[in-house]
């Protein structure tokens, strides 16, 4: 009987520390989304660019600077050439 209960133990033990670094894991990202996770998360229409209409974030504050052909969209070739974000320095505590 105390091996079934160790194995239960064990089970739940195990159980809780995957649920938690899955959300430990939802809650940080892991860089800058990809290109094509922009697209699939911007482009509502699926026309393969962007427009200001669409856009959010810190595409939204830069957008004419990335906009380098000035059409209105942006392009995943603009997107890719587009300077990186500066990353904020972090608090020390």
């Amino acid at each position: 009987m105390k091996k079934v209960v160790l194995s239960i133990s064990f089970v739940m033990l195990l159980s809780s520390v995957v649920v938690a670094q899955e959300r430990d894991s939802k809650e940080r990202p892991q860089g800058p989304p990809s290109i094509k996770q922009l697209f699939k998360q911007l482009d509502k229409n699926e026309d393969g660019k962007i427009s200001l209409k669409e856009v959010k974030g810190p595409l939204k504050k830069d957008f004419k600077k990335i906009d380098t052909n000035e059409d209105g969209f942006l392009s995943k070739e603009e997107i890719k050439k587009a300077p990186k974000p500066k990353r904020r320095e972090r608090e020390q505590k």
